[in-house]
């Protein structure tokens, strides 16, 4: 790739960050030209998120194309890893499914009732919502953080969001969400995709992500739902009572314990887009034979997704040729805060694959990285892939201008300073 299309790269990266932060800005262009239908639609393409970097990843191509020829192009976008965003496309659609979701709310409100139990001080409402943001990330580390995201999302929305609670309560939900999901898959090797991409480079096993990273990791999940527990305690006091476990009759049994199997295999298949690919055509027509017990499966909510992180990767791609010079130039605790940093910028896994490509790291540089970009993953919503699953399903219930970017990272800084401090210095 040449110097020239290194730096157009780094332009359209910083055009869709840019970009992202000003959605709001074509949405409101597109209502003042509902006279001129297809502006009025194009406008509000360029207002959807999701859509966003994978706009700017085709201005790229198409870029590349024209100054380098068509083949070059081509040849670059097949060295790109897409593996990332089709698992993330294909978890989400099945974490979604009715099954999954009340399979976890059951084991949820069932440990909210042992809470309240044990103190009770704390009703249902904030026994539920310590249990599903300390539980729920915690169980990223064995369904993976995407799975975790899109389960988690969507019991906040059905509890908390759609009850009609206060604009401060969405934002520090929602950024403690995107701190805990990203801090919360590091118990194992194979969940967070930070740790995903150095793992096999480093020989980082399950037991060695614990021992270093995990259990200060569910310190910092465990202290982050509490601190946003207590600076919500007004809004809790507000909320009407609500009953400890759901009356609605479930999903059967085997029909849960089918859509868990489904997940285990997409799991182990991650990596492995082929089968992965064939794992979900056998879980499409599983869903067609008992559709009678099936919602609508979310298929365009996944797809967005999958688009966003396909554009995400494709930028990232290109941006080795001033990522790795930083990396290399930074002692130990300078490259932990700006990996924190970078992380809000560009998606922490495209941060560490481009850290694993370092020779001769030494081990403290690759813990502060690895730490560094997963204590940032909740800062924006680039930031962690799977930021997008959980914007995707919460977004509606922002208002009409949506989220607003500068109000989630500020909302974010307190849980990632706690994250921080857990993963660094204790």
């Amino acid at each position: 790739m040449t110097q020239t299309i290194q730096a157009f790269a780094t332009l359209c990266l910083a055009a869709a960050i840019a970009h992202t932060f000003s959605v709001r800005f074509f949405l409101e262009w597109a209502k003042k030209t509902k006279e001129k239908p297809m502006l009025s639609n194009l406008l509000h393409l360029f207002g959807e998120v999701e859509v966003v970097f994978g706009i700017w990843a085709a201005i790229l191509i198409l870029f590349h194309g024209l100054v380098e020829g068509p083949e070059r192009a081509s040849t670059f976008v097949d060295r790109v890893d897409f593996a990332e965003p089709i698992f993330v496309s294909v978890i989400l659609a099945i974490a979604c499914t009715r099954p999954i979701r009340e399979f976890v709310r059951r084991g949820i409100e069932v440990g909210s009732i042992a809470i309240s139990r044990a103190f009770p001080v704390v009703d249902a409402n904030r026994a539920f919502y310590l249990v599903a943001l300390v539980l729920g990330p915690l169980l990223g580390s064995l369904i993976t953080e995407p799975a975790a995201m899109a389960v988690c999302a969507l019991l906040l929305r059905d509890r908390f969001f759609e009850a009609g609670v206060s604009e401060r309560f969405k934002y520090k939900t929602l950024a403690l969400l995107f701190v805990n999901i990203s801090i919360g898959g590091v118990l194992t090797h194979f969940a967070a995709p930070p740790v995903v991409m150095v793992a096999k480079v480093w020989n980082w096993d399950t037991a060695y992500m614990f021992r270093n990273f995990g259990w200060k990791a569910a310190l910092a999940v465990a202290l982050n739902a509490g601190v946003t527990l207590h600076f919500l305690r007004e809004d809790f006091a507000r909320m009407p009572k609500a009953a400890a476990l759901s009356k609605k009759p479930g999903a059967p049994a085997w029909l849960t314990a089918a859509h868990v199997v489904f997940v285990l295999l997409c799991v182990f298949s991650a990596h492995h887009s082929a089968l992965l690919f064939g794992i979900f055509i056998l879980f499409l027509g599983f869903t067609v034979v008992t559709k009678p017990l099936q919602e609508k499966l979310q298929f365009r909510e996944a797809l967005l997704v999958g688009f966003f992180l396909s554009g995400l990767v494709v930028l990232g791609k290109a941006q080795g040729w001033w990522l790795t010079p930083l990396i290399t130039s930074l002692s130990k605790y300078p490259l932990y805060f700006g990996a924190t940093i970078l992380t809000a910028f560009t998606d922490n896994a495209a941060l560490t694959f481009l850290g694993a490509q370092v020779p001769n790291l030494s081990d403290a540089l690759k813990h502060a990285l690895v730490a560094g970009a997963v204590t940032g993953g909740g800062l924006t919503l680039i930031a962690n892939a799977p930021n997008p699953a959980g914007y995707g399903i919460l977004k509606d219930h922002f208002g009409k201008n949506g989220v607003s970017f500068g109000r989630l990272l500020v909302a974010a800084i307190i849980p990632t300073a706690i994250a921080s401090i857990c993963l660094e210095f204790l």
